[in-house]
C-alpha cells in the first residue's frame, strides 16, 4: 500500500494571536506577480478576505512566483482559513478578469508556515525576506 505524502500527515500548529511566517508558491512556478494588475489583485484580494478571516499584516514579499507573508491571526481565525480563502479567491479574481471559465490551479497544493517565537525572529524573518537581501534565478 502507497504511503501518503510526508505533507499530508503534517498537522499544522495553531498558536491563537500568533505570528506566522508563511511561503506560498504558484502552480508551476508559474511567474503569475511578474504581472503588476496581478499584484494588485492579489492586495485587493487579501483585504477582502480579511474583511471575513481577521488577520494583522506585519510584513510581505511578493515575487514572480510566490510570497511571503509575516501575519498575526486574530480572534478564532486560523491560519488554514486565511490561505485557503486568499487562494481561493485570488484564484476566483484572477479567473474573473482574464475570462478564463476551464478549472485552473495558480496555487502549489498547501503552504510552507512557521511561528515565529520572538520579536527578534520577526525583525530577522522581515529584513531576510526583503526583495532586496533574496537571490534572482
Amino acid at each position: 500500500m502507497a504511503q501518503e505524502p510526508i505533507r499530508a500527515r503534517i498537522r499544522r500548529l495553531y498558536v491563537p494571536n500568533a505570528l506566522y511566517f508563511i511561503v506560498a508558491v504558484t502552480q508551476g512556478r508559474q511567474s503569475v506577480f511578474a504581472d503588476e494588475s496581478n499584484v494588485a489583485l492579489l492586495r485587493q484580494t487579501m483585504r477582502r478576505v480579511k474583511e471575513i478571516h481577521p488577520f494583522a499584516m506585519r510584513a510581505y514579499v511578493f515575487l514572480p512566483e510566490h510570497l511571503h507573508l509575516l501575519i498575526q491571526i486574530l480572534g478564532s481565525t486560523t491560519l488554514s482559513e486565511v490561505l485557503h480563502s486568499l487562494q481561493r479567491n485570488f484564484t476566483l479574481n484572477y479567473k474573473r478578469v482574464y475570462g478564463i471559465t476551464r478549472k485552473t490551479s495558480l496555487w502549489q497544493h498547501g503552504f510552507w508556515d512557521h511561528v515565529v517565537r520572538d520579536d527578534q525572529e520577526a525583525a530577522d524573518c522581515s529584513s531576510r525576506h526583503h526583495p532586496d537581501s533574496l537571490p534572482r534565478r
